[in-house]
């Protein structure tokens, strides 16, 4: 198994070990975010509706994932459709993100950061 990415494990047992790669964590906060209404997309990403075409890996862009010791600090970069409160959707995503990760993965997550890097104006209400 190739080990050119970045990975840490998240359990050690009797049939052996898992891990996962830091970009798998990241993948799961894009989805996560892009579920919010209100988020347009991820900063310097796509939006949802290419996301089939042209993979799971562009979900990743926008989204830093630090793990140490089993606890996973993120940060997310993400366009806001024009209209909502920046407060309320930064708030919904932080709590996606962070449910969306701990119960996929078992690990701890000490917070979400959020950065708004743009409005859209054509996703609005």
């Amino acid at each position: 198994m190739g080990e050119d990415r970045k990975t840490f494990k998240i359990k050690d047992g009797n049939l052996g070990e898992v891990k996962i790669a830091d970009e798998v964590v990241a993948i799961i906060a894009g989805l996560a975010a892009t579920e919010i209404e209100g988020v347009a997309s991820m900063a310097g990403n796509i939006t949802n509706e290419l996301v089939s075409k042209l993979g799971m890996k562009n979900l990743s862009k926008g989204v830093r994932v630090e793990v140490l010791e089993g606890v996973v600090s993120v940060d997310v970069a993400l366009n806001i459709a024009y209209g909502y409160s920046i407060p309320a959707v930064s708030s919904k995503v932080q709590e996606r993100i962070k449910s969306a990760i701990e119960n996929m993965t078992g690990l701890e997550v000490s917070g979400v950061n959020i950065r708004i890097a743009s409005v859209d104006m054509g996703s609005g209400k």
